[in-house]
């Protein structure tokens, strides 16, 4: 028994010896890793020291400063996803979250093209538009306007006949805006020929401003109504109209007022 006492001893002895000799080469070993690890450090501190900021912030922007693993998972995340053929879908990574609305099948854009502002269309010639539409004010309206007149005279409901006068008051602004830009039409027509006329001369040219426009179409006015008759008429009508306006600044008297005076 003691002998075995004492084996038993003498082998717990170099169990301890062991450890310590293991525990004193991880020991050394993890120094020597530090050191390695610290000098490495210093000449990647030397080396950066050299590099110009320039240089870095270029690294930095465009991650060449990144080891190959990691650039790669980079380059997959800013890989922009594309189609093998124009004719199949795209091909979308399952990790990413889809959008709410995505485009799934590609369709050509379609190009909507306005008249009025393309050049391909050519320019608008107003003259030819106004003399090939003529016959909407001269001959559709007006009898669109008796036959809504006659309607009105036949129906008894108030909501169709409100109706039926709004539609009719809106032919009679189409009418007078046809009638005016006529008219303006007509005087810029016969101004250009006189100009034409005069730059063959040699005389500069002469282009009418809005206000002298505007007279020239009072005249004008002024002359077709009185070749009508219907002058003194329309004289008549303008003055009670501007003096009903007159009348809504002219001052007037309290009813308190006058009886305070009397006494």
């Amino acid at each position: 028994m003691g002998n075995h006492k004492r084996f038993s001893r003498g082998g717990g002895e170099e169990e301890e010896e062991e450890r310590e000799s293991t525990s004193s080469e991880n020991d050394e070993g993890s120094e020597s890793e530090s050191e390695s690890e610290s000098g490495e450090e210093l000449e990647i501190e030397r080396e950066l020291a050299e590099v110009p900021f320039e240089e870095l912030q270029r690294a930095l922007a465009d991650g060449s400063h990144l080891s190959a693993p990691l650039k790669k998972k980079k380059l997959a995340i800013e890989k922009k996803p594309s189609r093998a053929n124009k004719n199949r879908p795209m091909e979308v990574s399952s990790k990413i979250r889809p959008k709410k609305f995505r485009e799934v099948v590609q369709v050509p854009k379609k190009v909507v093209r306005d008249p009025r502002f393309e050049s391909l269309c050519g320019t608008l010639d107003t003259e030819g538009f106004r003399k090939r539409y003529n016959f909407l004010y001269d001959v559709q309206l007006p009898a669109e306007r008796q036959k809504l007149q006659k309607m009105i005279a036949k129906s008894k409901n108030p909501d169709v006949i409100s109706e039926l006068k709004s539609h009719v008051s809106w032919i009679d602004k189409q009418l007078k805006s046809d009638h005016n830009k006529a008219t303006e039409s007509k005087i810029l027509s016969e101004h250009i020929k006189k100009e034409k006329e005069a730059a063959k001369i040699g005389k500069k040219t002469y282009y009418l401003k809005k206000s002298e426009i505007r007279n020239r179409k009072l005249v004008q006015k002024y002359n077709e109504l009185k070749d009508a008759g219907k002058l003194d008429a329309f004289i008549e009508k303008r003055r009670r109209k501007n003096a009903s306006k007159d009348h809504r600044y002219m001052p007037y008297r309290r009813p308190g007022e006058s009886s305070g005076a009397k006494q």
